[in-house]
């Protein structure tokens, strides 16, 4: 099980890393024929969504990798789940159900990794 737990880590790390670089470090107006979403929020909410995926992204595996706080990794997971959840209803609100199936993936993996590392196969 802790392999298949490293696997979907490392999965989730490269998709939130790579999505947290490209909302943190483009402007919106390049990020909204990609992502329609972001023209219902402001530059500054777009950027905070992307440096949080980041963080969380680099959460999933680093910790755990040191052996440092490795406590962030459940608590990173949590977090990420989190944010799909409220992505969900993002999209939900837009009645965009290809966003929603991507954010349920991303939530039940994010989730399996939060409990597993909260439990049974922590650090």
């Amino acid at each position: 099980m802790n392999v298949v737990l490293w696997i979907v880590q490392i999965g989730l790390a490269a998709m939130f890393v790579m999505a947290g670089v490209m909302k943190s470090t483009q402007p919106k107006e390049k990020l909204a024929p990609r992502l329609p979403w972001v023209d219902d929020f402001s530059a500054g909410t777009v950027r905070f969504i992307g440096v949080a995926e980041l963080a969380g992204g680099l959460g999933l595996v680093l910790p755990a990798l040191t052996g440092i706080a490795t406590v962030l990794t459940p608590l990173a997971a949590a977090g990420l789940a989190l944010t799909m959840v409220l992505a969900a209803v993002v999209h939900a609100r837009r009645k965009e159900p290809s966003g929603i199936a991507i954010n349920a993936v991303l939530f039940l993996m994010a989730a399996f990794v939060a409990w597993e590392r909260f439990g049974p196969y922590a650090f």
